[in-house]
Formats: structure tokens, C-alpha cells, sequence
């Protein structure tokens, strides 16, 4: 595929290494990963450069960012990231299309899509992750968040307001929301790693005593 036709975040291109830095030390020399909402594919594509022991199947709700998803992974020699999939979190089925997956996740991975959704779509997620984490898997979310009596960043409240302008069912999420929509599918959180640019990347596993 032709650079022409790859979709492009410089927000993707810069924060991959900052979360690929984060992620690294929870994660064995092999395992399998699933993105929800993978958007450009440049995460997956450099993820899956990066752990060449893992087996990375990205997702997304639309299909018209397959090509792209696919063509960061080619650039990337990234051979073991698998074809993308369509996936809704709000449907019990995971994937979408065809068969249910029949394997468990190591790690389900999942970046600045709960800003720009429904907040139904955090239950949809914790409770897709608590459905395909293998035992000792981890759901691992990043974005921004607003957080209770931490200040907030001036550009993350600018940043709220816009999201909330285009739609009235976004806006940044409180990690007090979602740690409790989260608990209520039996996961809990494990990390919490400040990064760059006022975002979080957040470590969700299963609470002790939930049922895998």
C-alpha cells in the first residue's frame, strides 16, 4: 500500500514508545494482544515490531480503516499482526462478523476511544475484556481522564469542552466512573502510569476472588 493511503496520528506517532515502555515489563516473551479501536494501525504496527514474541490482532468499528491497519503492520514488518476485525463493544459477540474468538487474551489494549464514544461503551468494554482475558490477563486503557482532587490540565478541560461540543456523549471520562463500571465486570485497577501530554495509561486485571 502506497504512504498515500495510510491514515495518520502524530498523537500515535509520538505517544507508541511512551506506552510500548509502560506495557513492556507486564508482559511475558509471548502471548496474544487484542486492540480495540486501532484506528490509524499505528500502534498495532508498532507494538507488534516491538514483540515479535506476540501475536497482536487489532480491531475496529469501522472497516474503512482496515487498509490502513494493515498497511502500518506491512511497513512495520510487523508479520504477526493478524488482519483486523470488526468489533463493537457493545455487542455480546466479540468480533462482530463471523465466529466468536475461541482463544483468550494475554492482553486486551485499548486507546482514546472513551472520550469519543457513549459512556455505555466502558461497560461494553470491561465487560468484553472480562469475557476474553485469559487468567492473568490485563486490559490495559489509555487516554486522558479527569480524576478526582487531582487538577486537571487547562488543556484537557479546553480539550473536554470541544469533545462535548461536537457530540453530548462524549467528553473525558472520570477514572472514579470507570474504575467503578470496571469493578462491576470484576476487574480492578492494578497501575496507574502518568504520560505524556496529561494522559494515563491505566493496568485493569481481575479483582481477587472474580471468576475467570
Amino acid at each position: 500500500m502506497s504512504d498515500l493511503h495510510l491514515l495518520h496520528s502524530p498523537a500515535a506517532e509520538r505517544n507508541s514508545a511512551p506506552i510500548l515502555a509502560c506495557l513492556q515489563p507486564l508482559l511475558a516473551p509471548q502471548g496474544r494482544a487484542l486492540e480495540i479501536a486501532s484506528g490509524t494501525g499505528q500502534h498495532a504496527a508498532h507494538f507488534g515490531a516491538a514483540l515479535p514474541g506476540w501475536t497482536w490482532q487489532p480491531s475496529d468499528l469501522h472497516s474503512t480503516h482496515f487498509g490502513s491497519i494493515a498497511g502500518w503492520a506491512a511497513k512495520a514488518g510487523a508479520g504477526n499482526v493478524l488482519p483486523p476485525v470488526l468489533l463493537d463493544v457493545m455487542q455480546t459477540q466479540w468480533p462482530a462478523d463471523g465466529a466468536s474468538f475461541t482463544e483468550e487474551f494475554d492482553l486486551i489494549y485499548c486507546a482514546n476511544m472513551l472520550h469519543i464514544a457513549p459512556w455505555a461503551c466502558c461497560a461494553g468494554l470491561v465487560q468484553g475484556a472480562a469475557r476474553h482475558l485469559a487468567p492473568g490477563g490485563r486490559l490495559a486503557t489509555y487516554g486522558p481522564y479527569l480524576e478526582d482532587n487531582v487538577p486537571t490540565a487547562a488543556g484537557n478541560l479546553a480539550f473536554d469542552a470541544s469533545l462535548r461540543a461536537q457530540d453530548s456523549a462524549w467528553g473525558i471520562r472520570r477514572l472514579e466512573d470507570v474504575a467503578a463500571t470496571a469493578a462491576a465486570a470484576g476487574l480492578a485497577l492494578q497501575q496507574r502510569h502518568a504520560l505524556p501530554a496529561n494522559n494515563l495509561l491505566l493496568v485493569w486485571a481481575r479483582a481477587e476472588g472474580s471468576a475467570p
